[in-house]
Formats: C-alpha cells, structure tokens, sequence
C-alpha cells in the first residue's frame, strides 16, 4: 500500500555508530518517551504487561496474599498500544546484536498476525528495532515488515532493507526517542483530523476486512 508522504529511501548502505545511548535499553527510552508524551498531552500510549500465571500463592488473608510462584506466559500481541490524535497506535519493539541483519525469529506468528488485524481495521501498526552494537534505531511499517516476509525466503532482515524502506529515529533528550515524529513524517497529513476519514475511506477499498 502507498501513502500520502511516502518513505524517503536511503541509498547508501552505511551506518554510523552513535555513542549517545549506550547504557540504556530500547524499552526504557521507550518508556521515558512515552512518559513524555503523556505528562505533555501529545498521546497515551503504554507498555502492555507480561502475562503470568500464578503457581502458587500464600494466602493468610486477602490484605497479607502474597504470590510464591509463577511463570511467565508468552505475549499475544505487541509491547505498546495506545492513541495518538485519535488514531490507534499498535507497536513491537526489539533489540538485536546484529550488525548485518534482524533475525525474523524474534518475532511470532502471533504477533503479525496481531500487526496485520490493527492495519485492516484502520489501525497504525509497526515495529521498532535497535541494532544495539550500531546505536540505531529504526521505525518499520507493518505494511513492509509484512511485505517482506511474504516475499523473501530468507530469515532475517537485512541492514539494507531497514536502509531502504524504514525510518531511522534519532535519539533526543526530551523525548528520548520521538518516534510520533516519524510517525508524522510517515503518514503525512493522514493525521490531520480533517483527512482521517478520506484516508479510512480508502484504506477500507484497499483491504478487505
């Protein structure tokens, strides 16, 4: 699918390492972003929980039960949702230590499935992933992460595709790592609220739900 402010394509295959994010993981800038966005009224935007299942709980009384053990249980959707101008926001997000490629293992079947559901109903769905030994991270549509497994063989994702078809998104201080940004640069006037239904309208003729 084609969109309004379409993907500027980066031709050249290096990447410089940036030094500026060492020390901190890929979910906690995200948190500290979305903490941002939030405190500033700019979008709601949340990390989902892990689901657990409780094993074993000591249970005196309801005030004092405490759990004793428990599992974690494998995610059916994606680490982050939330609304941004009214549009749905659905995202994953992953670190690898690649510095060539994103093993497609890293993420499930579920999961696309999941990312594939939010795009036919109108919903905004990507994936953010940081090649943490380069320091960079990138915005993927779902729309192209979809594309590619559907029409390569392979089981990674190459530097290269990120290069082409992705949003590199840099790191700031406040927010840490202004992915609503790119967003905007992605979809062009889309969010705008006066364009939102001519954008439904024809989403809606594209996929059928």
């Amino acid at each position: 699918m084609n969109y309004p402010g379409g993907v500027t394509k980066r031709k050249s295959s290096t990447v410089n390492t940036n030094y500026a994010n060492r020390g901190m993981t890929l979910e906690e800038d995200l948190n500290i972003t979305n903490s941002y966005y939030s405190e500033n009224n700019i979008a709601f935007i949340y990390k989902k929980p892990t689901p657990i299942k409780i094993l074993k709980v000591d249970y005196p009384s309801r005030q004092k039960a405490v759990v004793k053990e428990a599992v974690f249980i494998e995610p059916s959707t994606t680490d982050y949702n939330g609304l941004y101008k009214g549009f749905y926001i659905d995202f994953e997000a992953k670190e690898t230590k690649s510095k060539t490629a994103f093993p497609l293992n890293n993420i499930h079947n579920h999961q696309l499935k999941h990312i594939n559901n939010i795009l036919k109903h109108n919903g905004i769905a990507f994936v953010i992933i940081r090649f943490t030994v380069l320091d960079q991270t990138f915005l993927l549509k779902g729309e192209d992460l979809i594309d590619f497994i559907e029409n390569e063989t392979r089981k990674s994702i190459p530097i290269d595709y990120f290069l082409e078809k992705a949003h590199l998104i840099p790191f700031g201080l406040m927010p840490r790592l202004d992915y609503l940004k790119v967003i905007n640069n992605i979809y062009g006037g889309i969010i705008d609220e006066k364009k939102r239904k001519e954008w439904k309208d024809k989403k809606n003729k594209e996929i059928k739900i």
